[in-house]
């Protein structure tokens, strides 16, 4: 039985939908480890061949998708989606089924976890695997090659049948991490992958854990660990438990990925830094191998011991989530940190040479105005950090802020869109509206990234005309799509 793992091209002709982070539009290449790892685990299963299809990579147009499927074979194709990626994933299905009417078609990821009877659209073939996806997969699969019809004991299936959607009970969150196999990179070793931020290659991304429990109210973390959290939040009412793989199992990965040539990783979990013995023992793992490697973290988790353990093992970047500079604010949205916290982490950081980008979130409280975001702003250029990422809240439904927004009647069209968050507003909040928060991203992204210092400290890392290349057309994407 042929499995073909599908990334279907943008029939909105905009840019396409980032499917590991899953909130914005692709601005530099990623692998998807999340659901590489899914494939890896699929094509152990006996009698399965696994096959994936990069529509956004061979950049294949909308209009020649449905030639394409017409000639393919497979007996089963996988989608991971996105919100921003849902309109475009429905029409490649339509297009699937001008010539296979009946192939099952499996859809994954935070999208059809929550909008799951969108995603089904009354197809009896087509199958949502909610939240964790892992095992719900392979045992879906089994039953799929064995020519068994998918039934009720399959946790964390949802069909449509007799006319209706039929949710399985959920799936237990996986305890054991170390038991999956590593993403199966193999498949997309013809594309080349880079990150502006670590200017070196090859490289791929990679996570050691899954989930944060922290509270934000705005929060959609990776898009695994969103999947993740809409399901459990269902059942449970709370965030799920984080899940750790062993540093036994990370060190093998690594050593995998440095015989294999990779020089630099990204590591895409929610929090890399969870106490000092951990980082210690992560730190020293990479500087084993000399990778160059970034992460994000929280800065209440920047120590002095950490930030000297980052700085010696080659962390080229550390994202900190900052949203803000105005303590109401932060405290509004229960982001658990101060502004002091702020200044104290970059502080650490620069001391150890640790490049710094701060993530800034504009709107993410009723308490957002103008006056805040220029004061946001205006405090984040004074100091001294690698980058500044602006972004705008989007009020994912399965967030907090989300329930916050359309109880108050804050949402344009009193419901949400999917949006890229990089670029647009929904919102209209009480102290400032959706084209004030879209002039003040875009200029504040101009006055930031054709400044003399970020364009001067930028230049002068970049060890290759390629690697200078891939990051100017990186922030072209960002500034204007």
């Amino acid at each position: 039985m042929k499995v073909s793992f599908v990334i279907p091209p943008c029939y909105d002709h905009k840019q396409p939908a980032e499917r590991s982070a899953g909130c914005t539009r692709v601005v530099y290449p990623a692998p998807n480890i999340y659901e590489l790892t899914v494939a890896a685990a699929v094509r152990a299963i006996d009698g399965v061949e696994v096959a994936y299809k990069d529509c956004v990579f061979c950049k294949m147009k909308s209009r020649d998708f449905a030639s394409w499927a017409a000639s393919d074979s497979s007996d089963v194709y996988m989608i991971w989606t996105v919100n921003l990626s849902i309109e475009s994933d429905l029409q490649a299905i339509a297009d699937i089924r001008k010539s296979h009417p009946d192939t099952p078609i499996v859809l994954m990821g935070p999208g059809p976890t929550y909008f799951t009877e969108k995603c089904l659209n009354g197809d009896a073939n087509v199958f949502v695997v909610r939240g964790e996806p892992d095992e719900t997969v392979c045992e879906l699969v089994e039953y799929l090659r064995d020519g068994r019809q998918p039934d009720d004991s399959i946790k964390g299936l949802s069909r449509f049948i007799d006319g209706r959607v039929k949710n399985n009970m959920p799936r237990p969150l996986m305890k054991d991490l170390d038991s999956r196999p590593f993403p199966a990179r193999d498949l997309v070793k013809d594309q080349d992958f880079h990150n502006p931020k670590l200017k070196t290659g090859p490289y791929t991304t990679m996570f050691t854990s899954r989930n944060c429990p922290y509270r934000c109210i705005y929060c959609v973390p990776s898009s695994l660990s969103f999947a993740r959290e809409i399901e459990f939040r269902r059942e449970h009412n709370r965030k799920p438990t984080i899940g750790f793989r062993s540093l036994e199992s990370v060190e093998a990965e690594i050593a995998r990925l440095h015989a294999e040539g990779v020089k630099a990783i990204g590591f895409m979990d929610d929090n890399f830094i969870w106490n000092e013995e951990r980082t210690a023992g992560l730190c020293a793992i990479l500087k084993k191998y000399d990778m160059r490697w970034g992460c994000e973290a929280r800065v209440d988790a920047i120590t002095e011991p950490i930030a000297k353990m980052l700085g010696d093992s080659n962390c080229c970047y550390v994202d900190l989530g900052v949203e803000s500079f105005d303590d109401k604010i932060l405290e509004y949205v229960k982001k658990g940190i101060t502004v002091a916290d702020i200044y104290r982490a970059v502080e650490l950081l620069e001391k150890y040479h640790v490049p710094v980008k701060l993530n800034i979130l504009i709107g993410s409280s009723p308490l957002e105005t103008r006056e805040t975001v220029l004061h946001t702003l205006a405090e984040a250029k004074k100091l001294n950090v690698d980058q500044v990422m602006f972004n705008i809240v989007s009020p994912f439904p399965g967030t907090e802020f989300y329930k916050i927004c359309k109880e108050n009647g804050w949402l344009k069209g009193n419901e949400y869109v999917p949006t890229d968050v990089q670029r647009q507003s929904i919102l209209e909040l009480p102290g400032i509206s959706s084209s004030e928060m879209e002039k003040l991203l875009f200029h504040n992204n101009l006055r930031f990234f054709f400044s003399y210092k970020f364009i001067s400290r930028q230049i002068r890392r970049f060890r290759s005309w390629k690697e200078f290349t891939h990051s100017l057309r990186a922030l072209k994407i960002k500034l204007f799509g």
